[in-house]
């Protein structure tokens, strides 16, 4: 288990408990009570560190090493049904942006996302979640093909960005998010947006537009980094925890803006502290909206998702 550096306490409280455990075991000594005393503490230290996260602290859990990415969240709901799909049918298959069908239930889903590495071989092979332009347009022909066969789409959000490299620049990256971006907007089947981890700039938007845009609790989604913005506007990187404060990235100031529809709650701890409990919840939620925009007619959907849009960000004195 990894701790990030404002959950030591629980991790030296959890040392304390598993130690005591072990001298009952070894020996004679009832430590039940001191076991008890321990467990009581350590339920209220995480309860108090949890429930007073700072902006910075929440980029932090979004970045955790254990907590689940695109590919976990989509085996856990689809079980054997998922059937992954490759390829831009232009360039090459992007393994930073994997697609695919599968079904929750007996309904069929199109899902995409952004998917990441466990360790540093994986992590050069997902190219750190950063999509190449080639990801983006495969994204944009899984959606189309969902489209045709009438089956709802489902995004998963989870990159530090869209690749940066001169390689993507010259391959039109711009152009193909941007091209993503038009295109889901008038998508004629229902576009579900799950925010899980980072949901940085606009390797974010590339496959953020949708009828409803959830994001779990410990998440963010902005323009920028935290550590970027604080380069620009301090030349350094030790302001990021203002930077992330001024910045409004989390799910709670999201909601606030009217820039998401809804909060999925995390267990204590975070996503990774009980993952079949946050599929469980994530897939209930997909569900559930999907549900709501099911009857629906195209127009209806395209209508009421470009409006949404269009009012975002208009204020009235």
């Amino acid at each position: 288990m990894e701790y990030l550096d404002f959950e030591l306490p629980i991790k030296e409280l959890e040392e304390q408990y598993n130690k005591a455990c072990k001298i009952g075991e070894e020996s004679e000594v009832d430590v039940s009570d001191t076991c008890k005393q321990i467990e009581k503490k350590l339920a209220e230290t995480k309860k108090e560190i949890y429930k007073n996260l700072t902006a910075w602290q929440r980029v932090q859990l979004s970045r955790h090493p254990n907590r689940p990415y695109t590919l976990d969240y989509v085996k856990a709901i689809c079980g054997d049904s998922f059937l992954e799909l490759h390829g831009d049918r232009t360039v090459k298959d992007d393994k930073a942006m994997i697609g695919g069908l599968g079904k929750i239930g007996d309904q069929s889903f199109m899902f995409v996302g952004q998917q990441k590495g466990y360790n540093t071989k994986t992590r050069q092979y997902r190219n750190f979640g950063m999509a190449n332009p080639e990801g983006y347009r495969k994204a944009l022909r899984l959606m189309k093909s969902a489209e045709k066969f009438n089956i709802p789409v489902v995004c998963f959000v989870d990159t530090p960005g869209a690749y940066p490299g001169l390689e993507a620049e010259e391959r039109g990256q711009g152009e193909a998010i941007a091209r993503n971006i038009l295109e889901m907007t008038r998508l004629k089947v229902p576009i579900i947006v799950v925010i899980i981890g980072e949901g940085a700039s606009g390797g974010a938007l590339g496959i953020g537009v949708g009828d409803r845009v959830l994001m779990l609790e410990n998440t963010w989604y902005s323009v920028i980094s935290p550590e970027s913005c604080s380069s620009i506007l301090w030349r350094s990187w030790e302001f990021k925890e203002q930077a992330a404060e001024a910045l409004k990235l989390t799910a709670k100031d999201m909601k606030k803006q009217n820039l998401i529809d809804e909060i999925v709650k995390e267990p204590l701890g975070g996503a990774h502290s009980d993952r079949e409990k946050t599929f469980a919840t994530v897939r209930d939620r997909i569900f559930e909206n999907y549900q709501e925009l099911k009857n629906l007619s195209p127009e209806e959907l395209v209508n009421s998702r470009m409006e949404k849009y269009t009012n975002m960000g208009v204020f009235k004195s």
